[in-house]
């Protein structure tokens, strides 16, 4: 392992951590990637819709400010994610444009929802990097559902409206894979997993060396240490002396996936905007379903938050069955991935927020994501990832930031 540049230690191997650590190992830092899991990417960042976010399914902030802080991450994820594994993304990459059904409960009625959307168009369109998207959208323009279109996906009078949006998702298994690949074989980074991060303080002050205390072993010192984090990364910072700001969210959240024996063709869809569901139809066979009052499992405004105890085989069908059929009366030919399905996994994973309240209350500040960033104190960074779609991004920013091209 060769380090001219130092010793940098990274907290969290998701994406975020899983990013920062190879940028930063290939410009000549030494990187220890701690992790508590005995992998990476085995949390959040594996077991997620994989949503490359351009700012619609924020249609609740009328400002528009979590679109635009949204959006530069979402738009040069394929590009730098590509750069990262050595592999493009268009095979792993949603074929279609994802359709908002808006619920009759939606916290924005659909003629509003359509007025906002069409701003967002013009921020998307009108973008520098917008050529950079998993597939060009500098011509991205979001179309309301006629009755007839709207007919083709849905008999519900639940739905009372739809949109074709540009937005597409990844396979986050498959990105996790390959980056989990590229990480083991990158000589400038060690993996210090199954390694709990107790806490991080300054040797000498906070310019110069701060130490990284790990639950069973000796501590040690590092020239920087960045907090990638993320349902623990709070009570991390506070060791640190950066204490959070309030307003703060953790949820624990259960999902669906899997893979049917041959293609089903099954539409990309959200269920908008409120406490509803997805699907994610990756490539005719690979998919991804939630229904978000079934898989909630915890909510805390707590600073940090225990993992649910995992669910028992009948807890494990029921959760099944209750996400098949609301979404199936919602979408009925989702059934067609459950009848040809050859596998099916119930995963979850933390959501962290600096936001909170009900996704039902249109007036929630968890509908807006436009806090997330960067916090320093001298040699200790802290990263609030915002949305795994713009982990890349601020990894790539935080590079920037210290100075190192």
């Amino acid at each position: 392992m060769t380090a001219p540049r130092g010793r940098m230690a990274i907290l969290g191997a998701g994406i975020m951590g899983a990013s920062l650590a190879l940028m930063m190992a290939r410009r000549g830092y030494a990187v220890s990637l701690f992790d508590k899991e005995s992998e990476p990417m085995v949390c959040a960042s594996r077991w997620n819709e994989g949503k490359i976010h351009l700012g619609y399914l924020y249609g609740n902030d009328p400002s528009l400010l979590t679109a635009r802080h949204l959006l530069s991450g979402g738009l040069c994820f394929g590009r730098l994610v590509s750069e990262l594994i050595g592999s493009n993304l268009e095979a792993h990459t949603t074929f279609s444009e994802d359709l908002y059904l808006v619920h009759r409960n939606s916290v924005v009625a659909v003629e509003a929802l359509g007025a906002i959307f069409e701003r967002v168009d013009v921020l998307v369109r009108s973008h520098a990097d917008a050529t950079s998207y998993l597939a060009d959208v500098s011509a991205a323009r979001s179309n309301r559902l006629s009755k007839t279109e709207l007919a083709d996906v849905t008999n519900s009078d639940q739905i009372v409206g739809g949109f074709q949006v540009p937005e597409r998702s990844v396979n986050t298994r498959w990105v996790a894979d390959r980056l989990c690949a590229v990480l083991r074989s990158e000589p400038n980074t060690s993996l210090r997993m199954a390694a709990k991060v107790l806490s991080a303080q300054p040797v000498d002050g906070i310019d110069g060396k701060w130490r990284v205390a790990v639950a069973g072993e000796k501590s040690e010192a590092f020239d920087i240490v960045v907090n990638c984090l993320w349902e623990g990364r709070l009570a991390v910072d506070r060791t640190a002396g950066i204490e959070p700001v309030h307003g703060w969210s953790h949820r624990y959240r259960l999902c669906l996936f899997g893979r049917t024996r041959q293609p089903v063709d099954v539409p990309c869809a959200v269920v908008a905007l409120g406490p509803f569901g997805d699907i994610k139809n990756y490539n005719g066979r690979n998919f991804y379903l939630s229904w978000y009052p079934s898989g909630l499992l915890a909510e805390s405004g707590e600073l940090s938050i225990e993992t649910p105890q995992a669910l028992d085989a009948d807890a494990r069908e029921r959760f099944i069955g209750d996400v098949r059929a609301t979404l199936t009366r919602l979408v009925p030919s989702v059934s067609s991935m459950f009848d040809d399905a050859e596998e099916l996994e119930v995963r979850g994973g933390f959501v962290f927020a600096q936001g909170r309240g009900s996704l039902s209350d249109p007036k929630a500040t968890i509908h807006r994501r436009d806090q997330f960033g960067v916090n320093r104190l001298g040699n200790y960074i802290s990263v609030d990832t915002g949305k795994y779609s713009t982990a890349p991004w601020l990894a790539d920013r935080l590079r920037q930031i210290c100075g190192i091209e």
